[in-house]
């Protein structure tokens, strides 16, 4: 059998993005949303910008896909990566990823109403497993005890949650208008960078603005650029490029469903980090999202 490379790129995104999660939450906590993403930005855009330049994949853009993806840009990476951040700050990984899940479902909807993509009922099977349990993983995976700092509050907690839904529904919105452009063919690169470099122009220019949210909270000192470095490249610029090739040939729904699983890579990683082990619920789901994976990355 084919080894199914798009379906599998979206699983490498995912495990790219508990990565880059984990290794965000500190400077994100201390610099805020905003400002970690303008500078994790504004790193991606040089890095992604130089292989572009370097491959000449800049003359694949067209008109049409330059514009979609300068929109995809704006709403999934500027709107979306803000929001996500700030969640990130506000409520955690777990919390985060349990919300963020939910950009599966409405990417599967938005598919349906402006693609006209409509799943086999194998597809459907799968990612319904996969979406159940990632939601498992992540309700039941949070540590018997609070005192470590991945699972603290900053504020509010329906604030976060109201904010962690508007970073999924930026990411569905995003990947629906990019899907038409990287169904033309063009070089993944090429359209990451355009959409990286959509954020970082936008976010530059709200630094302009006086209005202090858009501030860092604490100075940035040079392990925060380390770790936003370390985690741009893991998040954005590889994450996010493989993403972008997954949607290529693959379902946007599919894709999204696939990709959305980092909350379930993050469970381990969390286990290792704080020594705290996740609960049989958490287990529970992530068996049934690797039954859904299979039976995606088998239809």
């Amino acid at each position: 059998m084919a080894v199914p490379l798009h379906e599998f790129a979206a699983l490498s995104a995912a495990g790219c993005w508990a990565l880059a999660s984990l290794v965000a939450h500190g400077p994100a906590r201390e610099l805020g949303g905003f400002a970690f993403n303008r500078v994790r930005s504004v790193i991606v855009t040089l890095m992604l910008g130089g292989v572009t330049l370097a491959s000449g994949s800049w003359a694949e853009l067209t008109p049409d896909c330059f514009w979609a993806l300068v929109l995809s840009g704006f709403i999934g990476m500027f709107v979306g990566d803000t929001a996500l951040f700030a969640g990130l700050r506000r409520i955690g990984p777990r919390r985060m990823g349990v919300l963020f899940a939910t950009s599966a479902p409405m990417t599967a909807m938005l598919g349906y109403l402006f693609l006209d993509e409509v799943l086999a009922w194998d597809d459907l099977l799968g990612c319904a497993l996969v979406i159940v349990g990632v939601l498992l993983a992540v309700l039941y995976g949070g540590a018997r005890r609070t005192g470590n700092h991945f699972e603290a509050t900053d504020g509010p907690l329906i604030l976060g949650v109201l904010i962690a839904l508007l970073a999924a529904l930026c990411q569905a919105l995003g990947i629906i208008i990019a899907k038409p452009a990287m169904e033309s063919g063009i070089d993944p690169v090429a359209a990451a960078t355009l959409r990286v470099g959509t954020a970082a122009v936008c976010l530059l220019i709200g630094a302009q603005l006086p209005i202090a949210r858009f501030r860092p909270i604490n100075p940035i000192r040079r392990d925060h650029v380390l770790r936003i470095t370390i985690s741009g490249f893991l998040g954005m610029a590889l994450g996010m490029t493989l993403l972008l090739y997954a949607l290529e040939a693959g379902d946007a729904a599919v894709v999204v469903t696939l990709s959305s699983t980092a909350p379930v890579v993050i469970l381990p990683l969390l286990w290792l980090r704080t020594g705290e082990r996740p609960a049989a619920g958490a287990w529970i789901g992530a068996a049934l999202v690797a039954a859904g994976t299979t039976i995606v990355m088998r239809a």
